[in-house]
Order: C-alpha cells, then sequence, then structure tokens
C-alpha cells in the first residue's frame, strides 16, 4: 500500500509539525502535572487527527466538519499560547513584526515519505510561543482554504450519500 494521500495535505504536515513542537514545548514550559499541559497536547493532537480522520472519510460532510474541528483545536490552542505569554508578562508579537515575518517564510513542506522539515523549537520561551503562534496561523488559513473547496465541490457534485442513492435509482431502473 502506498503513502497515504492526506501525507500530501499542507494543512496536515504543518499540523505534525505543531504537534510535535507543542510535545516539546509543554516539556520545557508547562508544568508536568497541570490539565494546561494535557489540553495543548490533545488540541494539538486533535488538529493534526481530525485532519486524517476526515480525509479518510467517504462523507464529504463529515470531511467538511472534521476540518472544522481541527481548526477549532488548534484555535484552543492558540489561546493557550496566548494565555503563556500574557501570564508571564511575555510579548505576542504582531504579524508585521519582521521575526514573524520570518517565522512566515520558513517552510515546512516536505515530500513524503520523507517527515516535513520543521524549525527547531527556540530556547526562549517567548520566541518559541510566538513561532507556534504564527504556525498555527498558517494551519488555520490552510484548513480555511481547504474547507471552502470542499464544501464547493459538494455543491458541484453532491456527497456520498446522495451518489449511493443515484446508484440505487439506476440499478431499479435496469429492472
Amino acid at each position: 500500500m502506498g503513502i497515504p494521500g492526506y501525507k500530501y495535505l499542507r494543512s496536515y504536515q504543518i499540523t505534525v509539525v505543531i504537534f510535535d513542537l507543542t510535545m516539546e514545548f509543554v516539556k520545557r514550559w508547562i508544568d508536568y502535572k497541570s490539565r494546561t499541559k494535557d489540553q495543548m497536547e490533545q488540541a494539538a493532537r486533535s488538529g493534526k487527527q481530525n485532519i486524517v480522520e476526515g480525509y479518510l472519510e467517504k462523507s464529504s460532510k463529515l470531511y467538511i466538519n472534521l476540518l472544522s474541528v481541527a481548526y477549532a483545536s488548534l484555535g484552543e490552542l492558540l489561546e493557550d499560547y496566548e494565555d503563556f505569554l500574557r501570564l508571564r508578562g511575555l510579548a505576542l508579537w504582531p504579524g508585521e513584526d519582521p521575526r514573524v515575518r520570518g517565522f512566515r517564510e520558513f517552510r515546512v513542506f516536505r515530500e513524503p515519505p520523507d517527515p516535513p522539515n520543521a524549525p527547531k523549537l527556540p530556547e526562549n520561551p517567548e520566541e518559541a510561543a510566538n513561532l507556534l503562534i504564527t504556525l498555527i496561523h498558517q494551519a488555520q488559513f490552510l484548513l480555511s482554504r481547504q474547507g471552502a473547496a470542499l464544501e464547493e465541490k459538494f455543491v458541484k457534485e453532491g456527497g456520498y450519500t446522495e451518489k449511493l442513492f443515484k446508484k440505487r435509482l439506476e440499478e431499479r431502473r435496469k429492472r
């Protein structure tokens, strides 16, 4: 069996990087006994895994819904990183900050089976959180575009249930 198609999706590739870096981030800066640690790990995992589950669904409607769940999970993770900065008196860098623009220029994409090219997690917690915030914004942008494209395809072509119904009607007509 070949490489699953979802591994080629840029949205998936960037969420793999977000997941990996989040696991490292929480080990360094979040109390290992805290609920926040578990929540951040689960939100990062959910952002990635819902893309996989949606891609493997036969139903376009469920795929679109699972991309929405991935987007929301990343939104939850984004809020955790913003809380981390605020509660420690660290700066949330604005989008026009040259450091953020530098983060945006980094490309995490590679062709499978190679793992995504990932930046190293910075040693400075402010820089690390802002890097992850930037990656989350990029992932959410990609998920929005992916969801919109799937919605457009669904409107034009219909969904799995509609296609099965049409096949059933065709089979009835043949008899």
